[in-house]
Parts: structure tokens; C-alpha cells; sequence
């Protein structure tokens, strides 16, 4: 996946690169958690290990990105990470993550475990506590005793949780990305589909036709849920949402706040509402 301005953007990020943790035997139990309160801008290189991954954002915004597409997590969401896929970890801000690290055995049959993309969901109240609760055991925890029947029951949980609208598709195309990636610089930026077309080469009806089929969103909807996404981490640092409206090209604050609660199901006041 061309990396969206990763080699300009990776040297910047350079100093606050997070660390893995050393695992080379594996993960002694079913789950492992992980707590990080992560500073402003970092940033875990391209990787993959053999057990899935959820990373839950108590706050802050966290951010995903595989050869598919970007998947960004406002708090109260978690992105779902399938063993075995490369993936790239960010946050533009500070960050509190709480990871849950999940072998593939204990996976076996689940709607989770037969996933192989990655994917945001929305943690319900019950969930978040019960993620909460698991971060707290040691990492040996007695999985036959109290603390595997609680590990048992997040699971059994996760597996139930909805998944949120937070993700964008890239095409595959070459043209394609080329446009997306000059639309993911300037997320504001207003040139028509017939002025894309010759910049990227591609005849407008062609354009369309291909974005739809490697996206499965219209160009138009993939730019207006670029904007959107682009407002989340401004929004979670308590900037202005007029300030932010303009910044991504609209013309007011409420038209803003009525496309994100369009294509969200809420308004950010909302989404960000502190639980």
C-alpha cells in the first residue's frame, strides 16, 4: 500500500516511535492487555504478529492503516486488528490505548476470529468495563479460575459489538491513489471529478466506475468521510467546530455538523460526550 506521505511524514514521528513488546514465545495466555498512554504523534512502524489485536481508545484518537485502508478510533471505539496482518499504528495526539492481544485459538469459530480485515467497533458500556477489568489482571492470570471466566466473557462480548462507519477504503489502482492521496493532504480541496480525471488520467465515467468497484463508496462519499475523519482528532482536542468545519471545506458549522451526524449516526458533541 503506497503509505500516504509516510516517507515524509515517518521522520517527524521518528522520536516518539512506540515499542513492541517481546513476545518471541508467544502469548502466555489467551489475552494479554497492554495500557499506554501514548504522546502526541506516535507512531508504531508497519508490523504483523500471529494473534489478533483490539486497540480501544479511552482517549484521544488512534489510528490504523493496512494495505486496504485507514481505520481511526474516537474514544469509545476500538479497532479490531486480524492475526497475521500488516498494520501500522498512529495517534496525531495524545492517546490513552488500552491493546488486547488475542491468540487465534481463542478465536476458533467466532464471528471475530473468521474476520481477515480490519475493522472499528463501537464498545458498549458493558464491554469497556469488562476491557478495563482484563487490563488489570497480570499477565499469568489462572485462566481456568475467575480471571479466564472474565476473559471468557469479553470475548464472548466483543464478538456481539457493532461496527462503526470509521474506516476508509483505499482503491487499488495506481490513478486512484494518486487522487487519494493528494484529497488526504488537502481534505478541502474542491476540484471537480472532470478536473481529477485529467490530472490523474482517467476520463471522468472511468474514474467513477473503478473508485466505486476497489472502494465500494462513490467518489463523493469517500471525500466527504475523508473530511469527516480528518475532523476527528481536532474535535477530541476540543477545537472549535467552526474552526474545524472550515478547515475542511464547509461552508458552516452546520452544515458541518449535520453531514457528520449523517454519516455517524451522531453529532460530535456526542461522539465526544465524556461517558
Amino acid at each position: 500500500m503506497p503509505r500516504n506521505g509516510q516517507n515524509a511524514r515517518a521522520p517527524a514521528r521518528q522520536p516518539r516511535q512506540r515499542t513492541l513488546p517481546a513476545l518471541k514465545e508467544g502469548l502466555p495466555r489467551p489475552v494479554l492487555a497492554r495500557v499506554e498512554s501514548l504522546p502526541a504523534g506516535s507512531w508504531t512502524a508497519e508490523h504483523s504478529h500471529p494473534w489478533a489485536q483490539l486497540s480501544y481508545a479511552v482517549e484521544g484518537v488512534l489510528q490504523v492503516h493496512t494495505a486496504t485502508g485507514q481505520f481511526m478510533a474516537p474514544p469509545e471505539r476500538a479497532i479490531w486488528v486480524p492475526p497475521d496482518l500488516p498494520h501500522e499504528v498512529l495517534t496525531a495526539g495524545p492517546a490513552e490505548m488500552r491493546s488486547l492481544y488475542v491468540r487465534a485459538d481463542a478465536l476458533a469459530g467466532s464471528p471475530l476470529g473468521l474476520a481477515c480485515a480490519c475493522r472499528v467497533l463501537d464498545i458498549s458500556i458493558l464491554a469497556r468495563e469488562l476491557i478495563l477489568a482484563v487490563c488489570a489482571l497480570p499477565p499469568d492470570y489462572d485462566e481456568h479460575g475467575a480471571p479466564g471466566r472474565l476473559v471468557s466473557v469479553l470475548l464472548d462480548q466483543l464478538d456481539q459489538l457493532p461496527t462503526a462507519a470509521l474506516d476508509l477504503p483505499l482503491p487499488t489502482d495506481a490513478r486512484l491513489l494518486r487522487l487519494c492521496e493528494a484529497l488526504q493532504a488537502d481534505p478541502a480541496d474542491r476540484r471537480t471529478l472532470a478536473q481529477w480525471g485529467q490530472e490523474i488520467g482517467l476520463t471522468e465515467r472511468s474514474m467513477v466506475r473503478l473508485f466505486q468497484q476497489q472502494t465500494g463508496l462513490s467518489v463523493g462519499a469517500w471525500r466527504r468521510r475523508l473530511r469527516l475523519l480528518a475532523a476527528l482528532g481536532p474535535l477530541e482536542a476540543g477545537a472549535k467546530v467552526s474552526g474545524v468545519a472550515a478547515g475542511c471545506g464547509y461552508a458552516s458549522a452546520s452544515a458541518f455538523i449535520a453531514a457528520f451526524c449523517a454519516e455517524f449516526g451522531v453529532t460530535p458533541a456526542q461522539m465526544f460526550a465524556r461517558a
